[in-house]
């Protein structure tokens, strides 16, 4: 079984990286270039879990996981903020907004899938068939 992944990153570099490693690993990758957008398909789309960017175009990572943590439909649905912001204080003020977590940039793609699958619930971590990390179960 794969996962509902929504990515939120304006930065069209990293949205493709992401989103393709997170795709040859199986998992269903829906994407959004700001943060009015990425709310929005939160909450149509019921990802099972959301990759936020920090600094967003008309709505940052602080708004948008501010309003998702607020809406019933979206509490529960795990968020990290992936971000360059790795001073001290910033993880603890990305996790007192409403984030679950964060990966920082640049991202490693060596080790980026399994870090997001860390996030996942329970009941789709033990579901997913990663029979080595090294490589992608399918890359095209």
């Amino acid at each position: 079984m794969s996962a509902r992944i929504l990515v939120i990153e304006d930065n069209s570099a990293n949205m493709e990286l992401m989103c393709y490693l997170l795709h040859a690993y199986g998992h269903v990758v829906l994407s959004a270039s700001d943060g009015l957008v990425g709310c929005r398909m939160a909450r149509t789309e019921t990802p099972d879990l959301i990759i936020c960017d920090v600094h967003l175009p008309r709505l940052d990572g602080f708004g948008v996981v501010t309003e998702l943590k607020r809406d019933l439909c979206t509490a529960m649905v795990p968020a990290i903020a992936v971000t360059a912001q790795a001073m001290v204080g910033d993880r603890d003020k990305l996790m007192e907004a409403g984030f679950d977590g964060y990966i920082c940039k640049p991202i490693e793609p060596e080790i980026f899938v399994a870090q997001v699958d860390a996030y996942l619930p329970e009941s789709l971590r033990s579901t997913l068939h990663r029979p080595g990390m090294d490589s992608p179960a399918s890359a095209t």
